[in-house]
């Protein structure tokens, strides 16, 4: 395949995929047919499938592209920042940044996503590519930081501190006020008492509570 022809297969596919996502902010994801993305991308239905096989399919790009802006956003804070409250803040905050131009949708579509044998579920084998760019972005945040843990503990915590943002999204989904006021106060508010408690760690009395959290957390993981 030559470069032109590859340029304009991404082209394509990236036509179709921005298709997708205003037609599921203005229809709903459950209304949006492969053909009506088709139909108003411009292109064939047969093309629309060659490029993503299903809705589902869509999604999971999505999952992937906002993982992309996720992470070219947060370099600026990662490479500059060490104090680890500023640090996970700035890494929450800016998802909500980037995450902004699908908050109405995020509603209708969390539906769908919320079922557990969805393959839309975070916690899913599909979105597992997405799950672990995200999951990555948070070891950068603990091997950053100013913090000192338990080595145990300091290997699990971009996992929890991954649940905490998923804890997180489903608030902002919710979110009605205005400019996601309320999410931001939660992050602005949860993420020192993160910190307080993390560095409770190093101290003797409480570091036997700490592995038997770890303990806890490693017995439950698939």
């Amino acid at each position: 395949m030559t470069e032109s022809a590859t340029s304009r297969g991404e082209q394509t596919r990236e036509l179709i995929l921005s298709t997708a996502l205003r037609l599921f902010r203005e229809q709903g994801y459950g209304r949006t047919t492969m053909r009506a993305i088709a139909t108003e991308a411009g292109v064939s239905v047969g093309n629309a499938y060659y490029y993503y096989s299903s809705k589902e399919h869509l999604m999971q790009a999505y999952y992937d592209h906002l993982q992309e802006q996720h992470r070219d956003a947060v370099a600026p804070i990662l490479s500059t920042e060490k104090a680890f409250v500023p640090r996970l803040t700035g890494v929450l905050r800016t998802w909500l940044e980037v995450s902004a131009p699908y908050h109405e949708f995020a509603g209708t579509f969390f539906k769908t996503a919320a079922e557990p044998t969805s393959p839309l579920s975070p916690f899913s084998d599909e979105s597992r590519p997405a799950r672990d760019a995200s999951v990555k972005i948070f070891r950068q945040v603990v091997d950053g930081s100013d913090l000192k843990l338990p080595a145990d503990l300091e290997a699990e915590l971009p996992e929890l501190l991954w649940l905490m943002h998923m804890g997180i999204v489903l608030f902002w989904v919710h979110d009605k006020s205005a400019d996601v006021r309320r999410t931001k106060a939660l992050i602005d508010r949860s993420v020192p008492l993160v910190d307080r408690l993390l560095r409770l760690t190093r101290v003797p009395g409480v570091r036997g509570v700490a592995n038997d959290v770890v303990g806890l957390i490693r017995s439950i993981k698939p």
